[in-house]
């Protein structure tokens, strides 16, 4: 379904949670008129907002609709995809497990994981709890993710039996690369030392005792007579176009879970209360909080951010750390296709924010952020709004005026049958090429949302262009050819810049079979 939607920035709706009384300069009369403001400025249908300050909820709010279809309003209950803020969790209820003994930080995976391997022996005997919590695995930024993005038909153990042949980009802690695959293979670590589900773990262990009810991990959790679920929506051309998807619920302990404003709160609280819940138990503690907020992999502070007083900046466990402003503040964010998420705690003034949204501008999260943090900090005003709908617009603009390379023409295909077949990458699978009203076709067995057609490039190289084209993920896919011309197999490569790092196609080493 396509259409051009203006949101109604007049449309709130929500109860405030706990306390309606602000114990500091920024009321929330401030952050929800910035939420308003960023429905129209952002082309966003629908935001939820929560905000709490020394143990109390001073906002809990939705602003828009969930649904562009229908036009139901975003309440305080409303379910949104948050992705990668799922990795806290994770990070969490290893936490748990530490403090009841069952394992420590640095325990090599394959302990409890013996079938576990990575393409190096020696990292695989290397790899740490540890090292799958703070991104530092060696394996490249979004390395494999084909295996669980978009939604694919892989369990658990043929990601992992995938990961075997999974390329390295690096040496084990060398560098910093954003990993999802490290996440899901942390949860199935849960599963081995807790001998339950990860999901179960987690329920159990975190948001039964925080009271996070409506919280689910995956989205065939969410209860059969629970409407309340926000739908994303994709900006293309100036238009929102509406993008159902069930929360990547391959993607488990990286990002799988769905939550609201109402039960993030709680999960706020908790963060800013040392690991205690509302009702006073203690569902982690100080030292684990401790553990998982200090950085293990180091991350290069620019000059920009120098100027503003960053002297650290780097990722712990499940969390993102810097200071700024003489504050230490502990951050993530989540995106999905058509939905983003984002969280600031700042641990010394007892404050936190979460922001969700049903569309990709990123830069509303942020501005609806640092307008709170303005006041929080006592820092100069600057107009959060204006900046950052400026770079989205400047960025879609970007992205819309966005050609591809001219091909040389003058270079031949061979006869199209001559690249038909089934093509297999060791690690994600079989990737097969037919034919249709003459025309070469794509299907990405695993993965029901990547089918498309092939289009000459020049020589043997063709370019993807996916069924779907809200992806953005537009590929070229170079055909091997033997000096006999027999096609023996295909690389590939996203064309755009801005595609999102998940669609790793340079990644695979597709052979041709027999």
């Amino acid at each position: 379904m396509t259409l051009s939607f203006k949101p109604l920035a007049s449309l709130v709706c929500g109860a405030l949670l706990f306390s309606t009384a602000p114990t500091f300069g920024q009321s929330a009369d401030d952050i929800r008129a910035t939420a308003e403001e960023a429905l129209s400025a952002f082309n966003i249908p629908g935001l939820a907002v929560v905000a709490v300050k020394d143990g109390e909820v001073i906002l809990a709010e939705g602003f828009g609709v969930r649904d562009i279809g229908n036009g139901e309003p975003v309440n305080a209950d409303t379910l949104f995809g948050v992705a990668s803020h799922t990795k806290a969790f994770t990070a969490a209820a290893l936490a748990t497990l530490v403090e009841q003994k069952k394992l420590r930080w640095d325990d090599k995976v394959i302990q409890y994981i013996p079938e576990f391997r990575l393409s190096d022996p020696a990292i695989t005997a290397e790899l740490t709890i540890r090292d799958l919590l703070s991104h530092r695995s060696g394996l490249g930024v979004g390395a494999g993710d084909l295996m669980i993005w978009p939604n694919t038909d892989k369990s658990t153990a043929e990601i992992l039996a995938g990961l075997a042949h999974v390329p390295f980009a690096s040496g084990l802690r060398e560098r910093f690369a954003y990993n999802n695959l490290m996440f899901v293979t942390a949860g199935e670590v849960i599963a081995r030392a807790s001998g339950m589900p990860f999901t179960d773990y987690v329920r159990k262990k975190l948001l039964k005792p925080l009271g996070m009810n409506d919280t689910v991990i995956g989205h065939s959790n969410i209860p059969g007579n629970v409407d309340n679920v926000a739908v994303g929506t994709i900006e293309m051309n100036g238009k929102l176009h509406r993008f159902p998807l069930d929360y990547l619920e391959d993607f488990a302990a990286a990002g799988a879970m769905a939550s609201n404003a109402n039960d993030f709160a709680k999960w706020l609280l908790a963060q800013i209360a040392h690991g205690k819940s509302i009702n006073g138990e203690q569902v982690f503690s100080a030292d684990s909080q401790r553990a998982m907020w200090q950085v293990v992999t180091p991350l290069t502070v620019s000059a920009s951010a120098a100027e503003n007083g960053t002297h650290y900046r780097g990722y712990g466990l499940g969390w993102f750390v810097k200071n700024e402003h003489g504050v230490k503040h502990v951050y993530h964010s989540g995106g999905i296709l058509g939905m983003l998420s984002l969280t600031t705690i700042i641990p010394e003034r007892n404050f936190a924010i979460t922001v969700m949204s049903n569309q990709q501008a990123f830069g509303a999260l942020t501005a609806i952020t640092q307008e709170a943090l303005e006041d929080l900090l006592g820092l100069p005003d600057s107009d959060w709004i204006a900046e950052e709908s400026e770079k989205y617009r400047e960025f879609m603009d970007s992205k819309a005026a966005f050609k591809m390379p001219v091909p040389d023409v003058s270079r031949k295909a061979l006869p199209l049958a001559r690249y038909v077949g089934s093509y297999v990458d060791a690690w994600y699978g079989a990737v097969d090429i037919g034919m249709t009203d003459k025309k070469l076709r794509i299907n990405f067995t695993h993965t029901p949302m990547l089918k498309g057609t092939l289009e000459h490039y020049n020589g043997d190289t063709f370019v993807v262009r996916w069924d779907e084209p809200l992806l953005e993920a537009d590929a070229y896919i170079d055909f091997n050819v033997s000096r006999s011309n027999e096609v023996t197999g295909a690389k590939m490569e996203a064309i755009a810049p801005f595609t999102d790092f998940s669609f790793d196609f340079h990644n695979l080493e597709l052979k041709r079979q027999p």
